[in-house]
């Protein structure tokens, strides 16, 4: 008897924990954190080009059906509109095990060598798994923290981003420099996390705790001591060799800081329990309601309006127009309404610009460096220097962007437009390239493409609303891999193969499969060509400050401001937000009592 009440006081605690809010933050954490695969493609894409002696331009290509994979998230935002988030969850988990899987199979040499299309095929899917990820984890939390989107925005995006750095420490720790070995640890990892956690990501009803924003802080120093790590491993790295021993000790620390947010989960939501508790104590000890209330007079019935208006016929075209009608900002679209928008036009077009040039730069910095005579293991921490790079511009995005937002009305979009200026210097510096100039351009290509994404997914979850955010955030997605098809493949691979040739023609070689081009003059004129695309991109954005500032000068977030307290704990938001508070009391007493005078 002793033993079962012992059990049931540690299993309530037990459940608080693993059913809570927070505890399903900590597991978007570290699925975000494995979401981010594609983001490492420079580092094993020298092994698919040698092992399968593509050209440039061929390997380019798989990179753009990596990018169409890892952009295209419509169908997952549709499933995710029509099922629960563990199916969405669990889709792409089945998928990013069964994409990599082959192309592990295929650069190994244990499956006949693929046609070119198989290769564009198994690595689409296993990066458009990706978007199930983001789907199933980001939205959700969206949605249970409306008030502190652009916060948790920056934080989930963040782990995205930084997951590059996360990837390359852990295989170093598990396969040493083993590169092939990355692709089927992106194979496993991830999905062995969006399993774990099918149970925990799900819709909560908002509540907002009064201690909300500094709870989102401490989550904010953690990732910046993760990132703070990992920026400083990489340099001793870089001076010094590693054993596998000292490699295995780096990941062992770096699992370390990525669960302990955990703490912080215990901590809160132990708390939240035991408010829970006081509030249910005190109301079981509350009077019944006084005679007074219950001999109240009945209220008196609304009267009907005196000559109500029969409904007037609707013809089709009118019904049509209000298909295509749309709401004020920052109400729910529909779907359709949103996609016909102007404002969807324009974030359309500056992601094609913006996020499609720093991608292309991302995708080719192995390429890059390569041509600029940087040694190998140097261009492994280009990667990694984009990939901390890339948190840091979603983090400091989400919050700054939060912050100046709510206490100085200052709008996303302009936010937005600086940052495209700064990616135009970032292109520069490759175009233009000087002895240790990558170093600076790795950094600001990475922190401008990830303060795009959070900018970009806050500003379309802002002006349209969260009620289908999952397929409308999914959709500002598939601009990428349009930017990145134009300005990869047909602008910088056509441009690198076609220099490697003159060079090949100079040296009198044969033509092989495996194009190598040497010095500046690589992706100079595909880089200047990139940074006027940027700019013009930056032009487009302005449009959009200019549209939506009246907008960002209201109260956007008025529809979700909470209306009652409990205790120092949780505040609910919004008009049925409430959670069992005493205004909850209160009502049903009152209602009581007209039901009492009603009978």
């Amino acid at each position: 008897m002793i033993s079962s009440i012992h059990a049931a006081s540690m299993l309530g605690p037990t459940l608080q924990v693993l059913r809570g809010r927070w505890f399903m933050v900590f597991a978007s954490f570290l699925i975000m954190s494995g979401a981010g695969a594609t983001y490492i493609y420079g580092i094993y894409s020298s092994d698919i080009k040698s092992s399968m002696s593509y050209d440039q331009q061929t390997l380019n290509t798989i990179g753009f059906f990596k990018d169409l994979g890892a952009n295209i998230g419509i169908l997952s935002g549709l499933i995710n509109e029509v099922t629960a988030p563990w199916v969405v969850l669990a889709i792409g988990s089945a998928m990013n095990f069964s994409g990599y899987l082959m192309v592990w199979l295929a650069v190994t040499g244990r499956i006949a060598r693929p046609k070119v299309w198989q290769m564009c095929l198994y690595i689409c899917i296993g990066a458009n798994s990706q978007t199930f990820a983001n789907t199933g984890a980001l939205v959700p939390c969206v949605k249970n923290f409306p008030e502190s989107r652009g916060i948790m925005l920056g934080l989930l995006k963040g782990y995205v981003g930084l997951s590059g750095a996360i990837f390359t420490q852990l295989y170093l720790g598990f396969y040493g420099h083993h590169s092939k070995s990355l692709i089927l640890l992106i194979g496993w990892l991830p999905s062995a996390l969006s399993i774990i956690f099918l149970g925990t990501i799900r819709i909560i009803k908002p509540i907002r705790q009064l201690n909300e924003l500094k709870i989102f802080n401490s989550f904010l120093y953690i990732a910046l001591a993760l990132a703070g790590y990992l920026m400083l491993i990489i340099i001793v790295e870089k001076q010094t060799s590693f054993s596998a021993i000292e490699y295995g000790s780096s990941a062992a620390v770096l699992l370390f800081l990525l669960f302990l947010p955990l703490a912080i989960v215990v901590r809160e939501e132990l708390s939240i329990q035991k408010l829970k508790n006081q509030s249910t104590i005190s109301i079981s000890m509350q009077e019944k309601p006084s005679v007074s209330a219950i001999n109240a007079p009945p209220l008196p019935p609304i009267p009907s309006s005196p000559q109500q208006q029969p409904p007037t016929k609707r013809t089709s075209i009118s019904r049509i127009a209000d298909i295509f009608k749309s709401p004020k900002r920052g109400e729910d679209y529909t779907i359709l309404q949103a996609l016909v928008s102007i404002d969807m036009l324009i974030i359309f077009i500056t992601i094609v610009c913006g996020i499609g040039g720093t991608l292309t730069a991302i995708d080719n910095m192995g390429q890059i460096g390569e041509s600029l005579g940087y040694p190998r293991h140097t261009i492994s921490t280009f990667v990694s220097l984009i990939s901390i790079w890339n948190f840091s511009g979603r983090v400091a995005a989400g919050f700054f962007s939060e912050i100046l937002l709510s206490k100085h009305r200052f709008p996303r979009p302009l936010m937005l437009t600086w940052v495209l200026l700064l990616s135009c210097v970032g292109h520069l510096l490759i175009a233009f390239p000087t002895p240790g100039s990558l170093y600076i351009a790795s950094v600001i290509i990475g922190f401008c493409f990830g303060a795009q994404w959070s900018l970009v997914y806050a500003i379309i979850s802002e002006v349209f609303g969260l009620k289908y955010y999952a397929t409308l955030y999914n959709f500002g997605a598939v601009a990428s891999p349009v930017g990145s098809y134009i300005l990869n493949v047909k602008v910088a691979g056509r441009l690198y193969d076609r220099e490697a040739l003159k060079q090949l023609a100079v040296v009198g070689g044969a033509v092989t499969g495996n194009l190598s081009c040497i010095g500046h003059k690589c992706y100079k004129l595909s880089f200047i060509i990139i940074t006027a695309v940027t700019f013009i991109g930056t032009l487009v954005s302005v449009v959009l400050v200019i549209r939506t500032r009246k907008f960002y000068k209201s109260d956007i977030y008025s529809r979700f401001r909470e209306v009652g307290q409990i205790g120092t704990g949780e505040m609910p938001v919004g008009r049925n937000g409430n959670d069992g508070g005493e205004m909850d009391e209160e009502k049903a007493s009152s209602r009581a009592a007209m039901d009492g005078n009603k009978q």
